[in-house]
């Protein structure tokens, strides 16, 4: 996500949150797997992005 953030939209974490009105601590630790997201802010990141759920999130083998 961190480079769609980035080359898409060339949005830092802290636009991104103004956004979408979640924490900057909630952005990073989306992008670096420490945190899934809700069905609300997953449904829309990609909104955001013009991408679909599945071009930004996907399920581990172990999901």
């Amino acid at each position: 996500m961190k480079y769609l953030r980035y080359t898409i939209l060339g949005f830092t974490q802290e636009k991104l949150t103004l956004k979408i009105g979640v924490s900057r601590q909630t952005i990073n630790s989306i992008e670096t797997n420490r945190y899934v997201p809700s069905t609300v802010l997953a449904l829309k990141l990609p909104a955001i992005f013009n991408k679909t759920v599945n071009e930004i999130f996907t399920l581990e083998a172990n999901d």
